[in-house]
């Protein structure tokens, strides 16, 4: 849409106001046309993808949302965690929302839930479901969906009422827990197994936050583990073993303690007790790659990044010596993708954003 608005912009210079005006529908039109009708997953070879809808934690920035991760197999199309912003990016990278089969969720905490409702909705009014959105997760899950699905019970109504039940079939609205119970360590909990796509949760530790689980995804030969929340955990090292792709959590403590003792000086009590507790139940940077090459994975694609990197060279400084650690890394950004292709050892990361 983007390119659209420039050629848009370019075609208005020198332009009578007329003739820009129907040079800029005849554009819309096309790209519009083009848009609607597309879905970014046709362009991809058969594989294991993995992109970020959200790169971020709770706190704002530009370009890391609330934390949320995209993955496809072949033509099936998954959320792990659902933060804020996420699935509104995932259409602008041209995912169909429609086409969602479920939601992973590693865990309750507020900003990896707090976009189910939003997704649900545009999953259902955006596609042809008679049945609500799949969310998996350990227990717990059922009190999650069941308080969204009566939250959004009004709306309900009156989108079926407007729309019928071609496009909103009650049917299809809302969510629809899909419980597991939480493996031990040294386990893995398969939670679904479809269409040669197999997901098998791990427990990771984010105390006082129980249960906490992270995913490993396996697809024609290729693998990839997303830490959800955690701490340096030694469950995680043992199953990332050899994965070509690990999705790791990171939190920066040199970057938090500034901020905690920027909120002493302030006077902000609040602020310095939260940059205090934070720090124990979040891998850092280092703890990351240490983890990484621990397991011999392919890639470290780090994610949830605490805090935001907004000032130049700060992305040095948030990796304290992290890439000295472990080189084959990226910090993610909303619209990082990674490709692995079925059956190759090949790894090739792009940008959708």
């Amino acid at each position: 849409m983007k390119r659209v608005l420039l050629v848009c912009s370019l075609i208005c210079i020198g332009a009578a106001l007329g003739a820009c005006q129907r040079a800029t529908m005849t554009v819309m039109e096309r790209g519009l046309e083009a848009r609607l009708g597309a879905d970014i997953i046709d362009t991809f070879d058969d594989g294991l993808h993995v992109t970020l809808c959200g790169a971020g934690g709770p706190l704002p920035s530009p370009d890391a949302s609330g934390p949320c991760v995209v993955v496809v197999a072949g033509d099936q199309l998954f959320m792990v965690d659902a933060g804020t912003n996420g699935v509104r990016n995932m259409g602008r990278m041209g995912f169909q929302g429609g086409n969602l089969k479920g939601v992973f969720l590693t865990h309750f905490h507020s900003d990896h839930i707090d976009g189910l409702g939003e997704t649900a909705t545009l999953r259902w009014a955006g596609g042809d479901n008679a049945a609500p959105l799949p969310v998996y997760g350990p227990e717990g899950v059922q009190q999650v969906v069941d308080g969204f699905n009566i939250a959004y019970s009004l709306d309900f109504g009156y989108r079926n009422a407007h729309h019928g039940d071609r496009v909103a079939p009650l049917s299809g609205a809302g969510l629809e827990a899909q419980p597991f119970e939480l493996p031990d360590d040294g386990a893995l909990a398969t939670v679904y197994d479809e269409g040669g796509l197999k997901v098998e949760a791990l427990r990771v530790q984010h105390a006082p936050v129980s249960p906490a689980v992270g995913y490993l995804f396996t697809y024609k030969g290729r693998t990839a583990l997303i830490s959800g929340d955690t701490a340096r955990y030694d469950n995680i090292t043992r199953f990332a073993k050899g994965v070509d792709l690990l999705v790791h959590e990171a939190l920066a403590p040199n970057i938090v303690m500034m901020m905690h003792e920027a909120a002493k000086k302030n006077g902000n009590e609040i602020m310095a007790k939260i940059t205090l507790d934070i720090l124990d139940y979040h891998a850092s940077p280092v703890q990351a790659a240490e983890t990484a090459r621990d397991a011999g994975v392919g890639h470290l694609l780090y994610y949830h990044i605490v805090p935001p990197l907004l000032f130049p060279g700060q992305e040095a400084l948030w990796l304290d010596g992290a890439d000295d650690i472990f080189p084959d890394y990226t910090v993610g950004v909303d619209g990082t993708h990674f490709s692995l292709p079925a059956n190759s050892d090949v790894i090739e990361e792009d940008a959708l954003l």
